[in-house]
């Protein structure tokens, strides 16, 4: 397996996605992230780890399908995009909302 470089691993990790769902994983200790679509499974999980100093023990994957979008005439779609399901070991967890 190839070396992963720790200085591109934080440029993976979009943004994590707040949605009822995700929200609702959170009590099973499971986190939502969007990734880069051409992101693998073992960089999601040393960069998820390396930001957060966090245990991760699974993540899995998910790229839905692109939708078609309309301007005028002309057909398009909209960028596509990967989603990570990350379940972090026992005790461990992410802040996604500090206290401010």
């Amino acid at each position: 397996m190839p070396e992963i470089d720790a200085r591109k691993l934080a440029d993976l990790i979009h943004r994590p996605i707040i949605t009822e769902k995700a929200t609702l994983l959170l009590e099973n200790n499971q986190y939502t992230f969007e990734v880069v679509p051409k992101a693998t499974k073992p960089e999601i999980k040393a960069a998820i780890e390396m930001l957060f100093d966090v245990k991760v023990v699974s993540v899995n994957t998910h790229k839905p399908p692109r939708k078609t979008r309309r301007v005028g005439k002309f057909m398009g779609h909209r960028p596509s995009f990967k989603r990570a399901i990350v379940t972090l070991a026992s005790g461990d967890s992410i802040t996604l909302f500090p206290e401010v």
